[in-house]
């Protein structure tokens, strides 16, 4: 009996999909149009600092002046643009479907892994302490004389629009898993040693702290604060995947359940080969007999 399978198309999966990555193409569009955006202001705020076009007698006003490129915040924000770059490219290349090429498979594969390793962990490391330390005390993270070189936008475009960014990736992209977590692990630590090398050489090179939370600490204090800032993005970085799991839900494995047919026929080939087993036995031992005879 001739087993016959009709292939029927999933309309409802492809229409969602495609649904996704048209709100993913027109997210990452206007983020990394605003993230740069943001971006060239900064850098023109410091263009006129670093030219004493802005001149402000102020001690705070001198770390941005000298070390803005050290600031955790500005590296923070310099990778979300890169991510959110390259996931627009990789949307626009399945756009074209292209993104099963060589090169759309590894720009996915380094845009993934930079975000589950840098972007989540720095990103939610950086909104929830800031913020944090600024309800306390403004003036330990962001002294109220910064008001007077950037516009109240810039300070929330840089410490909570990218907390909203993060928040409309997860509900768009599935990241179950680690796309590479030896790597992703290695990455977080890095930046979190890179970053800790790099505050504490300004301290005793330029005798001055990048914020001033650290300055009415004993060292005991600053030493277990260390040891919290890095605990926190280790711990934000596995978080995010039981996190994404919860809008995510896997796709159950669909097997195929066998008929009444075709458990029948099964069982009549096994009847049948059952029977005919017997009958080449039995007719084995009748040659044998016969032969003996």
């Amino acid at each position: 009996m001739t087993e016959v399978r009709i292939a029927v198309p999933n309309f409802g999966n492809s229409s969602v999909n495609s649904i996704r990555l048209y709100l993913r193409l027109i997210f990452h569009l206007f983020a990394v149009s605003g993230f740069w955006f943001v971006s060239g202001y900064g850098g023109y705020i410091w263009y006129l600092l670093i030219t004493e076009k802005i001149e402000l007698d102020n001690p705070d006003v001198l770390n941005i002046k000298w070390f803005t490129p050290c600031f955790l915040t500005n590296w923070n924000f310099l990778f979300q643009s890169c991510f959110l770059t390259m996931s627009l490219v990789y949307d626009m290349m399945e756009w074209m479907d292209k993104h099963e090429s060589y090169i759309g498979r590894k720009l996915k594969y380094v845009r993934d892994v930079m975000f589950c390793g840098l972007v989540v962990p720095l990103t939610l490391f950086i909104s929830s302490m800031f913020w944090t330390v600024y309800w306390i005390d403004r003036e330990l993270v962001f002294p109220e004389i910064y008001d007077q070189l950037v516009p109240w936008w810039f300070n929330h475009c840089v410490h909570t629009n990218i907390l909203i960014v993060l928040g409309v990736e997860t509900l768009l992209q599935a990241r179950r898993y680690p796309t590479n977590r030896k790597i992703e692990l290695w990455l977080n630590g890095i930046a979190g040693v890179s970053y800790a090398i790099v505050y504490y050489s300004i301290y005793f090179l330029a005798h001055r702290w990048l914020y001033n939370v650290f300055a009415i600490m004993t060292w005991w204090q600053v030493c277990l604060y260390q040891i919290l800032i890095w605990a926190s993005t280790f711990v934000f970085y596995f978080i995010q995947f039981p996190i994404n799991r919860i809008f995510h839900k896997e796709p159950q494995e669909i097997q195929e359940e066998k008929t009444e047919v075709q458990i029948s026929e099964k069982k009549t080939d096994n009847n049948g080969l059952s029977s005919d087993s017997w009958n080449l036995k039995y007719r084995s031992k009748g040659l044998v007999e016969h032969s003996s005879l």
